[in-house]
């Protein structure tokens, strides 16, 4: 569960340096390139206010397992201990019930950290739907002839970058999104 929790902290430090790394470059970033855009999509989910709302929903989410998780962890400790100080009154049932529980806990985290997973993906293929029109109507407004990756660029000239314009408009048309944890359902599973 530490590790989900790190690697969506880590989601967001990554876009936010990425993010001021766009912003530091040349002093004569070259010219605008006519038909030539650039879109940032890690910066989007990073700076809009629908990407802002579903990375604060999921650590709310990864919170909430985290308390349904803790209470097993104390519990096996617990009887891990009473068995270690029990010495010879121990018997193998005791270690199987305990094994048991452990395979039993594991099986529930794993379950747990897979609805994360699964619920990010679709709130991030919700925002990506939305984001879909309003990118072609910016594609079409800028004059574009492609539509390149940030990521896939190192540097480019500013008027080029077409991210701004969509997060606003995202920003208007979808301002947030309410979830809950979502079971992951069976054909996605297997």
């Amino acid at each position: 569960m530490k590790l989900l929790a790190i690697g969506a902290a880590a989601l967001v430090s990554f876009a936010a340096s990425s993010a001021a790394a766009q912003t530091q470059g040349p002093t004569n970033p070259g010219p605008a390139i006519p038909g030539v855009c650039v879109f940032f999509n890690q910066l989007l989910l990073a700076q809009s206010t629908v990407g802002q709302s579903v990375q604060t929903r999921m650590e709310q989410l990864a919170l909430e397992v985290q308390g349904e998780l803790q209470p097993y962890g104390t519990s096996i400790q617990n009887e891990i201990q009473r068995l270690q100080t029990g010495g010879a009154a121990v018997t193998d049932a005791d270690r199987q019930a305990v094994q048991a529980r452990i395979q039993e806990a594991q099986q529930l985290q794993e379950t747990r950290e897979n609805e994360l997973r699964y619920t990010l993906s679709e709130q991030r293929r919700l925002i990506s739907d939305a984001v879909e029109p309003i990118l072609v109507a910016v594609y079409q407004e800028r004059g574009c002839g492609i539509l390149l990756d940030r990521e896939s660029v190192f540097i480019l000239n500013p008027a080029m970058d077409v991210t701004e314009t969509v997060i606003q408009r995202l920003n208007a048309q979808l301002p947030s999104l309410s979830f809950n944890r979502l079971p992951v359902p069976a054909q996605a599973a297997q």
